[in-house]
């Protein structure tokens, strides 16, 4: 059943249904093996699910049936993307905030919390930390508060891009804040964002309601609607996203597909991103009674959203634990954040990252970028900064064009190693460079050749013998 909001600007449409959700996840029900054969194999052509059928694959409990979804999600994630691990870090300006979320250690009754916002001198020292540690992509976060209006983050976006310490550049600048009107999405857009991620947090009614009590947030429809009017105002690359361990797992990753399929039935364009945190421990709160989600459950759920939705980028985040992450990168996951401080100041200020009054939650991965990158390099990822179709105009609609018929592949494998080549000429250890240049070698004896091959072995020399950066396909 579609509702409708009373908000001014436009009338929000509620696709959620929960209790056509639920009558989707009864739990006496279990998955028919052939039907969820039959589902995979339509995954595996890179076609997008609805929600009935990844309701079928969520009902794959026995641990034969689940292994064939994981090896599934494992071949369409190669087919798409490739070994490439894209790599970013977030940046927190601000953490006061006018919500009242029960879960969050930012909400406004939450007297632990140390409030700040960074100064522009402040945030510009964080974004120098960042780009001598090798970052090219941040994730900029801020609490939702009238100080952290569209004009104040488009000011701390345009002084993110202006920063540059030696080769250190940001080129990609993505944003995760409170739902806009449609004006204020105009406004972030000019100063040249990414994509602007929204997440639910939980898709059901009931649960959003008693998890968000009071202020702004606490109005689901408005919420909901946030990244239609982002794409109403051609913000076409937003991202989505639940908090797991709120509601029922299973039914929030229904409510990520049936968000996925209503933005592309309507605006003709997927979210960009899709990703999945789960709750951790914050200052001020407590896990007891949540509906917490299993590691083994955490899998089935990256491995199903994948499947579902196959050319959407999944994001690990550093919530989890580093052995966990990298058995789940293989199921499905496109992008991961690394050397990452969740304090407001953190990069500069490095006092201890698990200061519960400091931050708004615990992190699972505290690695070094240098770390992380070694790690991948030396299990068969190629680490990637591109930005390259951003700035090119293969954005929305137009990089699904391009997506779709696995035509990205051409750009994406030379950009990824150009970037990385870039890391390792300016930042890594010792160890990581050796690592990474044997990884970029066996990537270059895979590649084909040709006249494009030609052009990023010159590139990759110029990288590693001049001041030449930034050279993208």
């Amino acid at each position: 059943m579609l509702r409708m909001s009373n908000q001014l600007s436009r009338h929000a449409i509620d696709f959620v249904d929960d209790e056509a959700i639920r009558d989707l996840l009864e739990t006496r029900r279990l998955a028919d093996v052939h039907a969820v054969r039959d589902i995979v194999a339509k995954s595996l052509e890179k076609v997008p699910l609805d929600v009935a059928e990844a309701a079928v694959l969520l009902h794959a409990r026995t641990p034969e049936l689940r292994e064939e979804v994981f090896t599934a999600a494992r071949q369409l994630k190669e087919q798409v993307y490739g070994n490439r691990i894209v790599l970013f870090a977030p940046l927190y300006v601000g953490n006061r905030c006018v919500n009242h979320c029960t879960y969050c250690g930012f909400r406004r009754e939450n007297t632990e919390q140390l409030r700040r916002t960074l100064s522009t001198r402040e945030l510009r020292e964080q974004v120098v930390a960042l780009e001598r540690q090798g970052h090219k992509r941040l994730i900029v976060v801020f609490g939702e508060h009238p100080t952290y209006d569209a004009e104040f983050m488009a000011s701390c976006i345009r002084n993110i891009y202006d920063v540059h310490a030696g080769h250190g550049e940001i080129r990609r600048v993505n944003v995760n804040a409170a739902p806009l009107d449609h004006a204020g999405f105009r406004t972030v857009k000019a100063a040249g964002i990414g994509t602007y991620q929204i997440f639910m947090e939980t898709y059901d009614h009931r649960v959003y309601g008693d998890a968000h009590p009071r202020g702004p947030k606490s109005d689901y429809l408005w919420r909901l609607d946030g990244l239609s009017r982002a794409f109403e105002v051609g913000q076409d690359d937003i991202g989505i996203g639940a908090l797991f361990g709120l509601a029922d797992w299973r039914f929030d990753v229904l409510g990520l597909v049936s968000h996925a399929v209503f933005l592309k039935e309507r605006y003709g364009c997927g979210p960009h991103t899709i990703s999945f945190p789960r709750l951790r421990p914050a200052s001020g709160s407590a896990l007891d009674g949540r509906p917490l989600v299993s590691d083994d459950d955490l899998k089935l759920l990256v491995a199903v959203l994948r499947l579902a939705v196959p050319y959407t980028g999944l994001i690990l985040t550093a919530r989890e634990p580093a052995d966990l992450r990298r058995e789940l990168l293989a199921f499905g996951v496109s992008q991961i954040d690394a050397g990452s401080r969740i304090e407001i100041g953190g990069y500069t200020e490095c006092g201890d990252a698990q200061q519960m009054n400091a931050e708004q939650f615990q992190l699972g991965d505290v690695r070094s970028l240098d770390e992380v990158i070694l790690e991948l390099s030396e299990t068969g990822y190629v680490p990637s900064f591109c930005t390259a179709c951003y700035r090119l105009g293969r954005t929305g609609e137009h990089f699904m064009e391009f997506a779709i018929p696995g035509f990205i592949k051409r750009f994406c494998t030379p950009n990824a190693l150009s970037t990385f080549q870039e890391y390792l000429s300016d930042y890594a250890s010792a160890a990581t460079r050796a690592a990474g240049e044997t990884q970029i070698e066996a990537e270059l004896q895979a590649l084909p050749e040709g006249a494009l091959k030609e052009r990023l072995v010159s590139r990759l020399h110029a990288i590693q013998t001049t001041d030449e950066r930034d050279l993208y396909f």
